[in-house]
């Protein structure tokens, strides 16, 4: 056991009331046993002795560690390096998911020092400690029946930082917006699919069977209606590459295209069954296609925090401000952030909230300049060497174990890509306005000008040969005799 837990427990033992000492902690915990096992998902090979002292120790421990955390930027402002490093690491250690303890045990042992107001005692650690270590900022308060209701701390700051968003959020999300372009038929059900597809196999069978026949119907619908047509549209582009020699260099990128065009007919057919509508509708495509902070801000969208965390995320089109809750990165920030969303995806029901909190920021972090708009707008309050740093941490951010929407930010991420379309739009028709509604003139005149150009141009290469110079492009030819 280290030597600065039993210190700690030592320092507790001296507070309780009435002279209780450790050993009355542990008693208390051993007929505790079973409420100290159900949380954990295998059974502690311990016995119930070892469990009860191990458990007295750790609460005693971390009990006086939150204590006097709330007051740790004073104490340690002498300190050295190493004695703040080794703070901030208790405090990762403490919100690991691995390490969670009951919460019941803090009761226990403040039961011991104040046996009318364990409870208050413990609203007030906790409720110092929790807002301190939290990466989130809210102007929430935690409600001392939010203490008595969660099994252990990491819960308790999950639901301090997702109010309001547990139930059947999940049910009620509307339908995705998916363009009218990426519909097809893939996303149809497949009773729906019979109904609207026929039997195309059965049609190409049949038509292969009658282009077979060698009767006289069949052979002059082959010779005069396919076999001919194919001939003039194939020598059609010897004519015209002759007759205009530049179109002879854009033939090869053409045939190019063509190629590429067979290529992803292959790919179309590989694809096919493949459910596009989920992939259109993922929440994944979704995170995917929001822009990043600087070019939101180049589209004029401004950035403002939300008091309220996580719940006020939104967007208002009336100002083009997207509100996001206030967040401060540090040493600690990203695991707490990483056990909170571990912590989400295997005891949390419903929506995963914070997951898709933390792909909207993934999504709209690229680069370091992304971080300092955030900064300057006071979304983000950075505590790290630099904005790389912070740029990296939401990059390197694990993706959600399973994909899931949110009604409200997936409703501020749409709205955001409306804004977009809406400011694209009107630039393109300011650009049109202004450069060529009125240039009219100027274009009109223009546009006279090179129309009788090559008017005097096929005028005059129509009397004078003009192979040598131009070719035989505006050549035209001789009517009833030979050329001179």
């Amino acid at each position: 056991m280290e030597r600065y837990k039993l210190a700690a427990a030592k320092r507790a033992e001296r507070l309780f009331a009435e002279g209780h000492k450790l050993d009355h902690l542990v008693q208390c915990l051993l007929q505790e046993q079973d409420k100290i096992r159900a949380p954990y998902h295998r059974f502690l090979e311990l016995s119930d002795q070892t469990l009860a002292w191990m458990m007295a120790i750790d609460t005693c421990f971390l009990l006086d560690f939150l204590e006097s955390y709330d007051h740790r930027h004073e104490a340690t402002a002498g300190m050295v390096s190493s004695a703040t490093h080794w703070i901030d690491a208790t405090v990762r250690d403490a919100m690991m998911l691995e390490n969670q303890i009951p919460l019941f045990l803090f009761s226990q042992a403040l039961a011991l020092r104040h046996p009318n107001a364990a409870a208050d005692a413990l609203h007030a650690v906790l409720g110092r400690f929790i807002k301190e270590v939290s990466p989130i900022k809210t102007t929430a308060e935690l409600a001392v029946a939010d203490v008595a209701r969660h099994a252990h701390m990491l819960e308790l700051l999950y639901h301090f930082l997702v109010p309001g968003f547990d139930g059947d959020d999940g049910a009620r999300e509307p339908p995705p917006m998916v363009p009218e372009e990426f519909v097809t038929i893939d996303m149809l059900d497949p009773s729906q699919q019979q109904q609207q597809l026929p039997d195309y196999d059965k049609v190409k069978q049949a038509c292969m069977q009658v282009s077979g026949l060698d009767v006289a119907p069949v052979r002059f619908i082959k010779k005069n209606l396919i076999s001919r047509p194919m001939r003039v549209a194939s020598s059609l582009p010897g004519k015209i590459t002759r007759k205009v020699p530049l179109l002879a260099a854009v033939a090869p990128l053409v045939t190019k295209l063509m190629a590429s065009s067979s290529t992803d007919g292959d790919a179309e057919a590989r694809l096919k069954g493949v459910d596009l509508g989920s992939i259109i509708s993922s929440a994944l495509a979704q995170e995917i296609t929001i822009p990043s902070v600087s070019t939101l801000a180049r589209w004029g969208v401004r950035f403002a925090p939300a008091p309220e965390g996580i719940a006020g995320i939104c967007f208002d089109a009336a100002t083009a401000t997207l509100r996001l809750p206030v967040v401060t990165l540090d040493g600690n920030t990203e695991v707490v952030l990483r056990n909170l969303v571990a912590y989400e995806a295997v005891a949390v029901r419903g929506p995963l909230v914070l997951a898709r909190y933390t792909e909207l920021m993934n999504g709209i972090v690229d680069t370091p300049k992304d971080v300092k708009i955030l900064r300057q707008s006071g979304v983000v309050v950075n505590h790290l060497k630099s904005d790389k740093e912070a740029a990296d941490l939401w990059n390197g951010m694990c993706r959600a174990t399973r994909l899931c929407k949110v009604p409200r930010l997936d409703a501020a991420i749409r709205a955001v890509n409306a804004h977009r379309s809406r400011r694209a739009a009107s630039r393109a028709r300011k650009l049109l306005k202004k450069y060529v509604f009125r240039s009219w003139r100027i274009l009109t005149l223009l546009a006279a000008l090179v129309l009788l150009l090559m008017t005097a141009t096929q005028t005059f290469c129509s009397v004078y040969p003009c192979t040598r110079s131009l070719g035989s492009v505006f050549q035209t030819p001789q009517v009833g005799g030979t050329r001179r």
